[in-house]
């Protein structure tokens, strides 16, 4: 090896060690936020599936109202 090389190759292999552990913050920045979104994504499904049983219940609801209002203006 020339006496150039030795030198290059220590520069190279310092530049891959810090590009690894920057990627490797990335990945746990990464890894955190999508922890962060699935919760959150569970969240919004629970929510919709409530907001739909919700519906369902008024929907049944003013189905019986109008039923009601059916008959008695039919009765009458």
């Amino acid at each position: 090896m020339n006496n150039d090389t030795l030198p290059q190759l220590e520069q190279l292999i310092d530049q891959l060690i810090a590009q690894n552990e920057r990627l490797s913050n990335q990945l746990s920045e990464l890894k955190e936020q999508n922890s962060k979104l699935v919760d959150e994504n569970e969240t919004l499904q629970l929510e919709v599936l409530e907001s739909e049983e919700k519906q369902k219940d008024t929907s049944n609801t003013l189905a019986g109202l109008l039923e009601k209002l059916q008959s008695a203006t039919q009765a009458s």
